[in-house]
């Protein structure tokens, strides 16, 4: 299978002894010092005016999320009319970046959000274990796409993973991402609560990246341990390496546990003063979320009339 590595790196890759010795060569993570400086970050105040602007950014990164089994096609198109007119009472609010269904949903949400720029992504390889068989997971790839999805979201396989078993793991996410095709981008998701260490949560995420990840993303949201300011931070600190070394750059989506507009301005923070302003854009930087938008939507409302809403001014997702 060919490679698709940047040129840079390409050799890291040439087998599971040069790929093992690139990963734990990198250095160790301070697990007290990442933890200090993301609490650090978090501690940020903005003003009024940035604060406005902050959350008309993070209503744009918003990947409003369904993923139940009990997901109907019903539900899917009400929450891509959300996607695409957040707040209907007030259409200078800003549209999510996609919504992100299963794939025998895709074509539905499509359906929804023609037209508008939305983007439809979908969880597959055999979400949200990822236990199946490498042609099942392909398989999953190319339905989604097929009917329409524009972002795959992918999950490794942990097990294989935490074997040390990288090149089975680089090798299917290269497999995933040559059925993506060109017209799909590829969201890693690592579920980093499953990962025990800091330092394993740094090698998956250059493991992710030199096999073409478009984005990597922290967790599913079916775990006790998703999505944290220190797992985020130092996925934002790999992303600014892996582009200062090779020139590609990835974006970073954490994903569960994000559920208020403070949560999400304290990323915002960190992604500022981690990566940069080139990531403050949902082409690079999203947030996976269900009940994230309903707090933001309310926040804006009150920084627009100077209180709160009613219960009943944002729907029940």
């Amino acid at each position: 299978m060919p490679t698709t590595a940047p040129h840079a790196l390409s050799d890291v890759t040439a087998s599971d002894g040069t790929l093992r010795r690139f990963l734990h060569g990198l250095p160790g993570v301070d697990a007290v010092g990442l933890e200090a400086r993301a609490a650090s970050l978090g501690t940020r105040s903005i003003k009024t005016t940035a604060k406005a602007y902050a959350i008309d950014l993070a209503i744009s990164m918003v990947d409003l999320t369904t993923l139940e089994g009990a997901d109907t096609p019903g539900k899917v198109r009400a929450l891509g009319a959300k996607a695409v007119r957040p707040d209907p009472t007030d259409r200078t609010t800003p549209a999510t970046a996609a919504v992100c269904v299963y794939p025998d949903m895709v074509a539905t949400a499509k359906e929804a959000v023609v037209g508008s720029g939305v983007k439809v992504a979908s969880v597959a390889t055999a979400f949200p274990a990822g236990r199946a068989p490498i042609a099942v997971k392909l398989a999953d790839v190319r339905e989604a796409v097929a009917a329409g999805a524009d972002e795959i979201d992918m999950v490794i396989d942990r097990g294989a993973f935490l074997a040390g078993h990288y090149l089975k793991v680089y090798d299917e996410i290269t497999a995933v991402k040559e059925a993506c095709g060109t017209s799909a981008r590829l969201k890693v998701i690592f579920e980093t609560g499953e990962l025990s260490t800091y330092d394993n949560i740094r090698r998956a995420s250059w493991l992710g990246m030199l096999a073409g990840a478009d984005f990597i993303k922290t967790s599913t949201g079916k775990v006790a341990v998703n999505a944290t300011p220190a797992n985020t931070l130092l996925m934002l600190e790999a992303v600014r390496d892996f582009r200062a070394q090779t020139g590609v750059q990835v974006g970073v989506k954490p994903a569960g546990g994000i559920r208020t507009t403070k949560d999400a301005v304290k990323f915002l923070v960190l992604v500022n003063e981690t990566a940069g302003e080139d990531w403050l854009d949902n082409h690079w930087f999203r947030f996976g979320a269900s009940s994230l938008l309903n707090d933001l939507l309310m926040q804006r409302q009150k920084l627009a009339t100077g209180r709160y809403s009613g219960p009943d001014y944002v729907t029940v997702d």
